[in-house]
This record gives structure tokens, C-alpha cells and sequence, in this order.
């Protein structure tokens, strides 16, 4: 970098002073053993940390920045790490999601007051990913993601064992009597065995994987279990790759195009990825000002079949993913269907950075031309349920029931739900379309993990073990069946699920993309003029922010107020 150039870091406008201002900002650094030369023209990168205890995920993420640090000195740059809000999806309540942006407004103010030239995000688990990215996106410096990686495989009893997949899995058999409790609770250590993230294609390692294909992450960022070495060794060359893209002005918005917007969701379809990708992708392209919709997701990934063996869609986990080839040998076997020419953030084209990745077990990755699954997508379906739209994920669900006609019965509430479903006398049959609602955006708040309803016991003692489900929330990645998730605008917001009466015929159709409640118009009219307006419980504080700014499903459940970005522009001195 010349002397030219140094006088267009960021960062010199806090330590090229010569002033008490300048004196200010060197001095106090220099209380943690930096030497002078530190501030010479360096460029400065951020090291961003969504490591907490309470975050078990991402509890290594301490140690995974030390080797991110090493890389920048090695390429000469100054690297400072700081830490912001980490959501833990195993333990806060009532939603991480109700925090995603919250964490994004920290990230990107903590990016745009301090010192910084470029940014490493160090994140994990589910919502720290596209939290981290969305506010990074709002500041638009040049930013590279390492993710922490996947626990090693899960064992029980001789078998694979996947977190999140098998939790429900045996929870249902709990509840059918074929399984006890002490056997499920024996089952906790053979699952988390090590650090890491879920290491089924959940949340986590679903954005993990995406940022591969959106080009944020270096190769095989998706894959590596967090407690190989190569893991680490990622970390350094990001730390060093982030030093090159700060000299080379490689800003995010050159690599967070339509194009590369595209090529996550034909890489999403391709592993059976999580439906929450709906919602972080379209929040991200948002701040970024990129155009995307619903009917891009639907159209981009319809034709995609899925590739990858894996939990929930499939039975094997992340550490075969990474032995099998990875992200990088699906995006080679994707290649016609990719826009090659995207930049990424090692400097090269998608296209040229994996074109030499294999396909090293074909029990994992199939080839395009003979898929895993030939529905691999995010199908958007529409009508009169869901004006705004709901998705589907077709490679978890019965292709049995991707044509279906059933009459509902409905909750009102996750409560309700909880206090009914158990029920022996619950009116319900295998037929039944089992409806959910208030459980959206803002009918939760925060849009939970819930619409994975559980079948009723009395139906699983009979062996059934899929329905179609309807809600407006969201389902872990890790989970399966027939669901139709994210009904836009939601029944908080008036939506129509909110008009559904038990007994309703609902009907859906997959290949069509539609989701119909067979009820006669006039007769919808009369019910919603008698809807009571939605009463906000929270009077003050973060919810009461989130009620009343956050957007709906189909618009990535960001606040209105936080579409667009603003910049990388110096704020005022401090003094």
C-alpha cells in the first residue's frame, strides 16, 4: 500500500493526528502493549466476536480469533477485537430472532464508531450469521465471515446422532411410548461432543455454507468441524485475506451482488438448506440495496434438485459433508447453473475458486445429474391463505402429502397448542391440516421456531409420522416433514390465517405453488370485520421497539427503519 493510499484508511482519522485528539486515541491503545508502529498506516481490522459461555456454539470463538490475529500481523495490519451481542439459540428465550436485529444495530454502530478498515466476523450459531452480516452490510467496509464450524458427529448406540433432527425425533418417540426417558436423556452427551455449532444442514450450518456461496467466506468455511486444525487455519488466512481486501478496496457491496444473491439460493436448494435462509437473505440484500423477493427464491432454486445426503433431509452430518468435498465440490457440480463471474472475497470469480473441488463420496454429494432428491428448493406458494407468501422446504417433507385437501384444526397460540395437542379427545385425524397462528414477526414476538407443530399422540401410536402443518412462524433448520411455514402477512397483522375456523377445508398444492382456504369469499369478508385489532403487550423497551417497526416474512423481518444502509462515513471527534 503506498503512502497515497494510507492517507485513505478509515483509521487515520483517529491515529494520523497530531493533536490531543490523536494523543487520545494512540495513548489509551497503548495501555495494551502496542508499540508505536501499530499506528503508522496499518490497516486496522475489527475483529468481530459473538463468542459468550451462553452461547454454546460459539464458545471456541475466543481462541478461533487469536489464529484470525496472527493472520492480519502476518500481512501487517493491526488487528483490535470487540465483542457484541451473541445469540444463543440453545438457550435465550422466547426467540433469538427476536434479537437478530438488535444484534445487526450492534454490529454495524460498533463498526462505524471505531477505528476500522476492514472487519472479520466471527460468528456460529444461527442468528449471529446473517445478524453480523446485515449490520456489517449497513457500513459496507470490506468484511470477510469466519464461522466457528460444526460439532463433531453425534454417536449413540452405534448410530449417527444429529442435533436438532434426532431431538425431535426422539421427543415424538417419547411421546409415542417407544422410547423412555431415560434412554432420551442418555442420548444428550452422545450428541454435543464437542465445540461447535448443530451439525445437521440446520440454521447454523445453512448461513455457514451460504456464505460460500455468496462469496463472504473463503473455501470450505461451511464445512470444517471446529475442532480441526484446518478450522484454524481458515481463521488465519481470513485474517490475512481481510489486510489484502482492505488494500485491494474490495468493499462488500462488490461482492454482495444479485448475482451472488442467486447463487446462494441455487446453493441452497442444492443442500437442502434451512427455510430461515429465506428470511436472512432477504433482510441481508435489503440493507445491501440489492433487489430480492420471494418469487426470486422460488424461480432461482425450483429446478435445483438436492445433492447432499444430510440431516433432516438426509442421514448423514456435517463432518461427512467436509470428507465428502464440501461446499466447494457442490458449487463445482453447480457450476452451470451459477453465475460464474461473481467476485468473492479471496479475489477470484466463484467460478475459478472451485473449479477444481471433487466429489471425494458419492454417498454424501451426488452428482447434479443423479441428485439425492430432485425437489431440493424453497417452494413459495401462494393464494388466498398466504397473499404474501409461505414456503415449503419440498426435501424434508412427504411427497405423499404435496397434493393435499384436509379440514383444519386450529390453535390460536403456542399455549394453546401446548394444551391441546396431547389431548385424546382432540378432533383431529392423519387427514387433518393442523393450523397454527400468532406466532409471527409480531404475534410471538419474534417470529419463533414453533411451526414444526408436533403430531398428536394418538395419531402417532397409529404410525403416522407426517401431516401438513400451516403457521406463520418459523421451524428450526434441523427440522423436518411437511410444514408450511412464514404465511404472509401474518394473523397478529390481520393476515387470513387469522379467519380460519376448525373444520375449514384448507387445500395445498406444491406443483402449483398454491395454498388455498376453501372458504367463500363473503363469508371471509364477515369474519375479518369482526377480527379484534391486535393488542401489543409490550409497553416499553426492546419488544415494544421490534412490535412496532419490524416488517413482515416476506420482507426478511428487519425493521422498517434499518432497509438501506448508511455508510462508512467518520463520525464527529468524541471530545
Amino acid at each position: 500500500m503506498s503512502k497515497d493510499d494510507d492517507k485513505e484508511l478509515r483509521s487515520r482519522e483517529w491515529f494520523a493526528r497530531q493533536d490531543s485528539y490523536g494523543f487520545i486515541y494512540r495513548s489509551w491503545l497503548k495501555n495494551q502493549g502496542h508499540p508505536q508502529r501499530m499506528f503508522d498506516g496499518r490497516p486496522v481490522i475489527g475483529i468481530c466476536n459473538t463468542w459468550s459461555d451462553l452461547t454454546p456454539c460459539n464458545g471456541h470463538l475466543r481462541g478461533l480469533a487469536e489464529h484470525v490475529k496472527r493472520g492480519v500481523y502476518e500481512a501487517g495490519g493491526f488487528p483490535l477485537e470487540f465483542p457484541v451481542t451473541s445469540l444463543s439459540e440453545p438457550l435465550m428465550r422466547p426467540t433469538t430472532m427476536l434479537y437478530r436485529n438488535l444484534l445487526s444495530m450492534d454490529v454495524e454502530a460498533s463498526i462505524r464508531s471505531q477505528p476500522m478498515d476492514g472487519v472479520v466476523l466471527l460468528v456460529g450459531c444461527d442468528k449471529t450469521t446473517p445478524g453480523a452480516l446485515m449490520g456489517a452490510a449497513s457500513v459496507g467496509l470490506p468484511t470477510i465471515v469466519v464461522s466457528g464450524g460444526p460439532m463433531l458427529s453425534g454417536r449413540w448406540k452405534g448410530k449417527l446422532i444429529g442435533s436438532g433432527t434426532d431431538v425431535i425425533r426422539f421427543k415424538e418417540a417419547v411421546r409415542a411410548g417407544e422410547m423412555s426417558v431415560d434412554e432420551f436423556m442418555a442420548a444428550e452427551a452422545a450428541m454435543s461432543r464437542s465445540a461447535g455449532s448443530c451439525m445437521t444442514m440446520g440454521t447454523a450450518s445453512t448461513m455457514a455454507s451460504l456464505c460460500e456461496g455468496l462469496g463472504v467466506a473463503l473455501p470450505d468455511n461451511g464445512a470444517i468441524p471446529a475442532v480441526d486444525a484446518r478450522r484454524q487455519a481458515l481463521a488465519f488466512e481470513s485474517g490475512r485475506r481481510a489486510v489484502e481486501m482492505v488494500r485491494e478496496k474490495l468493499t462488500l457491496d462488490k461482492v454482495l451482488t444479485r448475482d451472488a444473491f442467486h447463487n446462494a439460493i441455487v446453493l441452497n436448494a442444492a443442500l437442502g438448506g434451512s427455510t430461515n435462509a429465506v428470511v436472512h437473505l432477504l433482510a441481508l440484500a435489503a440493507r445491501i440495496g440489492v433487489p430480492l423477493s420471494l418469487d426470486d427464491w422460488d424461480s432461482w432454486g425450483r429446478e435445483i434438485p438436492c445433492l447432499v445426503n444430510l440431516m433432516p433431509s438426509g442421514e448423514y452430518l456435517m463432518e461427512d459433508f467436509y470428507y465428502s468435498g464440501g461446499v466447494p465440490a457442490v458449487l463445482r457440480e453447480l457450476s452451470p447453473k451459477l453465475r460464474g463471474e461473481a467476485l468473492t472475497v479471496s479475489g477470484r470469480s466463484i467460478g475459478a475458486q472451485n473449479e477444481g473441488a471433487e466429489i471425494h463420496d458419492s454417498r454424501v454429494i451426488f452428482s447434479y445429474d443423479a441428485p439425492f432428491k430432485p425437489a431440493g428448493g424453497i417452494a413459495v406458494l401462494r393464494g388466498n391463505l398466504a397473499p404474501g407468501g409461505a414456503v415449503i422446504k419440498p426435501s424434508a417433507a412427504s411427497p405423499s402429502l404435496m397434493k393435499h385437501r384436509g379440514r383444519a384444526v386450529v390453535f390460536d397460540s403456542a399455549d394453546d397448542l401446548k394444551k391441546r395437542i396431547d389431548d385424546p379427545a382432540l378432533d383431529v385425524d392423519a387427514t387433518s391440516v393442523l393450523v397454527l397462528r400468532n406466532c409471527g414477526p409480531i404475534g410471538y414476538p419474534g417470529m419463533a421456531e414453533i411451526g414444526n407443530l408436533p403430531i398428536p399422540p394418538k395419531l402417532l401410536k397409529q404410525g403416522i409420522t407426517d401431516m401438513v402443518r400451516i403457521s406463520d412462524a418459523r421451524m428450526s433448520g434441523t427440522a423436518y416433514g411437511t410444514v408450511v411455514l412464514h404465511a404472509a402477512p401474518e394473523a397478529a397483522s390481520g393476515g387470513p390465517l387469522a379467519l380460519v375456523r376448525d373444520g375449514d377445508l384448507i387445500e395445498l398444492d406444491v406443483p402449483a405453488r398454491r395454498l388455498e382456504l376453501l372458504v367463500a369469499a363473503d363469508e371471509l369478508d364477515r369474519r375479518r370485520n369482526a377480527l379484534a385489532p391486535f393488542q401489543s403487550p409490550y409497553a416499553r423497551g426492546w419488544e415494544k421497539l421490534y412490535v412496532e417497526h419490524v416488517l413482515q416474512a416476506d420482507r426478511g423481518v428487519d425493521f422498517d427503519f434499518l432497509v438501506g444502509s448508511s455508510g462508512d462515513g467518520v463520525p464527529r471527534v468524541s471530545h
